[in-house]
């Protein structure tokens, strides 16, 4: 297993490297990113407009070899313009499946707030399942399949908050923020010089991961080792989420999952082949903050879920692990 591990760590490195060119200082968000990705996760972007969230999921696509389509949500977008619909073609005298945008293996939704309950709906069938059903009619999507989702802030003019149930189907959530000074001088020197996304990172020269590797790099990611005291320190951080005074609604067990699978991921691009506690306590936040609901006394309080998690974090004891 270690040896796989080394075997693959410097493409994922390169895959990075060549994002890392087009989103300027935004390493640590580009490495949960890429984490995400090898867990077999979606991605939520929760940000406000312009600070490069569309750009990293292009990036990524490129980088990965992956074919892509991108829809902008409107309150106008309808659910066949996802899952796709059947046309009748008077040649035949037969329905014919024209498929949706998420018959693709990257799927970024841009400002997925902006649109209808029921078109949020029939995305998040896609994300549950990885098949859509039309006319009674079940298609599988290509593998692997990714949802990169973006969403304005709440508070946004013309945004509809996503219900728990989907937020919960996105393993992560994560922010890039502005930039600082130094890096967005060098963002205007870079698009001065180099152009667009297409002139920096063009298919041929900087795909330097294909879709059957990726698979496969899941895969191996699934065999990264857990001890049973970081299965029992994952459990209890989510337990702990559940009994919180501050927190209504806890982590579900398909985000104690998601933990888990991030925290192998990150392992991984940590060059290790076992997790450690400190794994799961770099994605703890990004897992598990759009999962709960605060409660009365947070909101009367004015704590933040991330405030919240932090303490649970700070509070359950970590285990001592074996090196392998």
């Amino acid at each position: 297993m270690r040896e796989q591990v080394e075997d693959f760590y410097g493409q994922v490195q390169k895959v990075m490297e060549q994002v890392n060119q087009v989103v300027i200082g935004k390493e640590e968000c580009v490495r949960k990113v890429m984490a995400a990705i090898l867990a077999g996760g979606h991605i939520l972007m929760d940000d406000i407009p312009g600070v490069g969230k569309t750009t990293l999921a292009m990036a990524f696509s490129r980088a990965l070899s992956l074919q892509n389509k991108r829809i902008q949500f409107t309150p106008d977008v309808m659910p066949s313009d996802i899952l796709g619909f059947s046309m009748y073609q008077k040649q035949t005298g037969q329905f014919v499946y024209q498929p949706g945008a998420v018959m693709c293996n990257l799927f970024l939704g841009d400002e997925i707030n902006r649109t209808s309950p029921k078109t949020q709906s029939a995305l998040l069938e896609v994300m549950e399942e990885g098949s859509v059903t039309v006319d009674g009619i079940t298609r599988h999507v290509p593998e692997p399949f990714i949802v990169i989702a973006t969403e304005n802030p709440a508070g946004s003019v013309g945004t509809q908050l996503l219900p728990e149930s989907q937020l919960d189907r996105f393993m992560i959530c994560v922010s890039l923020g502005y930039p600082d000074l130094e890096d967005e001088i060098r963002i205007m020197r870079e698009k001065n010089e180099r152009g667009t996304i297409e002139d920096v990172l063009d298919t041929e020269n900087h795909s330097v991961m294909t879709a059957t590797e990726l698979k496969y790099l899941r895969s191996l990611i699934e065999q990264v080792y857990i001890q049973d005291s970081v299965y029992r320190y994952i459990c209890t951080l989510v337990q702990e989420t559940r009994r919180n005074v501050y927190i209504e609604l806890g982590v579900s067990p398909r985000g104690t999952v998601a933990l888990m699978r991030m925290a192998q991921a990150m392992a991984f691009l940590h060059r290790r082949a076992y997790v450690i506690p400190e794994d799961v306590e770099e994605v703890f936040l990004d897992v598990t903050a759009h999962r709960v609901l605060r409660g009365a006394k947070a909101r009367t309080a004015r704590l933040s879920a991330e405030h919240i998690l932090q303490e649970i974090l700070e509070q359950v004891k970590k285990p001592t692990v074996t090196r392998r």
